[in-house]
């Protein structure tokens, strides 16, 4: 055996890093971790058959295995600005939610070069991307079935209002960045090397968020946006799943403005200045929208085109809100207790909402929430109720021999009837077939 140690600071304390190197040339490494969440205990994590999957501006992103649980994990690796806290760790610690990547440890590791330290965030492995599963139905000249479409948009849209709800605003939504568990139908929103805390009054950078996906407000140079530049990005997703290529496909920055205007028309003098107030200059070319009809495929549902124009709205007051998308239409097939994923597998868990989740929007939870569901959840509340009842009975009146009956549990609602598979052509080129590999993130930005 051959022992490597190396020594790293991170601003806190000495951390050790053991490499252990066995003869089959496997590498077992073992560090001193901080939990993703709860209170700052570290302790040694070990992991092994690291590999490279995917690297950029940002750093390297690893997969690896750890050792005692054999589960696989996702490592960034990123150069830490000793000076500032890490926004993408402060904000990763503070989310928990079903529809989002979840940090699971961190830890500092040491560079090559004198004073550099690199943030390595241990992430849950997810296989697959939304892009590169959409890039595989391009190959087959298909676009994904509309099922899919459903499934994963609902899933995207629920994630953007659990991390809106706590004023975070993720400023990178585009297909390389919803991961995909395609057996499960799981979605999970990742990468947040842009995402930012949005505070009102506090300026923000403008030149931000992937170019076919930016939102006309961030073009218009505006620095005091909202959170619903995430909202036109989700709609940019869900035009581009449905017509099998980006919907805005601008060369730059000011293309990305006319590829914009030709789909949905020149904006007004007021909605310009709702996109930005300092903005002083209105000459363009009058162009009306084109309907949104003949944007798509003939085949292309009411409710899904009526989707598409509530999101990709100039005015970012006048889009709809996430939850307000889940709430929509579109999404009613997914609330049906008989629906099932077309490999005819049940449907991932899509409402099991926190308390967090029902206080964004009080309104929407008799919509959210199936009546399947709350009809289930009532039944498992007066069970509840019940056994509680009997406990206290037992435990208040030793002497009496008193039995109270606990209601059935209630049973869970089976899906049994298969989702529409229907696939439609795909006009666009051939991309390469969908790989079992994690995307890497692509950003980073202050």
């Amino acid at each position: 055996l051959r022992l490597e140690v190396r020594l790293c600071f991170n601003c806190v304390r000495m951390q050790s890093i053991v490499t252990i190197e066995g003869k089959d040339g496997n590498k077992i490494t073992t560090v001193v971790a901080t939990p993703g969440q709860g209170p700052d205990r570290p302790q040694e994590i070990s992991y092994s058959d690291t590999r490279v999957i995917g690297n950029g501006s940002f750093g390297v992103v690893y997969q690896a295995k750890l050792v005692e649980s054999q589960e696989l994990v996702a490592i960034k690796r990123v150069l830490q600005d000793k000076r500032f806290k890490n926004r993408e760790l402060q904000i990763m610690r503070r989310l928990d939610h079903c529809n989002v990547v979840k940090l699971k440890y961190f830890f500092y590791t040491s560079g090559e070069k004198k004073d550099e330290v690199f943030l390595n965030l241990v992430l849950e492995f997810i296989p697959e991307t939304v892009y590169r599963v959409a890039r595989h139905y391009s190959k087959q000249k298909q676009t994904i079935p509309a099922a899919f479409i459903k499934l994963y948009m609902y899933q995207l849209f629920r994630s953007l209002a659990y991390i809106h709800s706590l004023g975070i605003c993720h400023r990178d939504i585009k297909p390389q960045n919803l991961l995909l568990d395609p057996e499960s139908g799981v979605l999970k929103l990742c990468d947040f090397g842009s995402a930012k805390h949005l505070v009102k009054g506090e300026p923000n950078v403008s030149y931000i968020c992937s170019r076919y996906y930016r939102a006309p407000e961030l073009i218009f140079g505006a620095t005091d946006y909202t959170t619903m530049i995430d909202v036109w990005s989700a709609g940019c997703v869900l035009a581009e799943l449905l017509l099998g290529q980006p919907i805005f496909p601008g060369d730059s920055g000011v293309d990305q403005l006319v590829e914009i205007i030709k789909v949905i028309g020149t904006p007004s003098k007021e909605q310009i200045r709702e996109m930005n107030r300092n903005y002083t200059e209105f000459k363009f070319p009058q162009i009306k929208a084109h309907p949104w009809q003949k944007v798509f495929r003939a085949r292309t549902s009411a409710e899904a085109i009526d989707l598409v124009s509530r999101l990709l709205e100039y005015t970012p007051s006048a889009r709809i809100t996430p939850l307000q998308a889940c709430a929509h239409a579109f999404f009613d097939e997914l609330r049906d207790p008989n629906t099932r994923l077309p490999n005819g597998r049940e449907l991932p868990p899509l409402f099991n909402f926190t308390d967090q989740e029902l206080k964004i929007q009080p309104s929407l939870n008799s919509v959210i929430i199936p009546s399947h569901v709350r009809n289930s959840s009532a039944s498992g509340s007066r069970e509840s109720s019940s056994s509680s009842l009997n406990a206290s009975t037992s435990n208040n009146d030793m002497s009496v021999n008193t039995t109270v009956t606990p209601i059935s549990n209630a049973s869970t609602a089976v899906t049994t009837a298969v989702a529409s598979n229907s696939q439609e052509v795909n006009t666009s080129g051939d991309a390469a077939p969908s790989t079992n590999v994690v995307s890497a993130p692509s950003t980073s930005n202050a």
